[in-house]
């Protein structure tokens, strides 16, 4: 289980990598447009918190990936607490999102759905 957890894990931070470059580098970018629906006349306001919320998924993404390849090189303890800290933020702000905007539903079980997969899977794997 600790290996689906890895696997589930790596492709939340795939996503997370990707939900980066559409809020801080391609923001003005019709995936973003299509993505989070910011209609033109507040694309410009919105821009440096969606810059700054990008960098938050990329830093989630990042502690996660690092999990992993320390896992793999064998400290197992280090890397599972990394993998499960980043999962697990990533999952808690997606719960975030769920409750503070409804209408948001469908992005936050996209951004959250793997994540609760990776934790679910790492803490089955740790308990067996």
């Amino acid at each position: 289980m600790i290996v689906a957890g890895l696997v589930f894990a790596a492709l939340a931070a795939l996503l997370h990598v990707y939900i980066f470059w559409m809020e801080s580098l391609a923001w003005d970018g019709p995936q973003a447009r299509k993505t989070f629906g910011v209609p033109t006349s507040e694309r410009e306001a919105t821009r440096a918190f969606a810059f700054n919320q990008g960098f938050y998924n990329l830093f989630l993404a990042i502690a996660t990936l690092l999990g992993i390849v320390v896992t793999a090189a064998g400290a197992a303890a280090v890397g599972l607490t990394l993998v499960l800290t980043g999962t697990g933020s990533m999952l808690a702000a997606a719960l975030v999102l769920l409750l503070s905007s409804p209408d948001k539903r469908r992005a936050a079980v996209t951004q959250g759905f793997l994540p609760l997969l990776a934790v679910v899977a790492t803490v089955i794997g740790l308990l067996v």
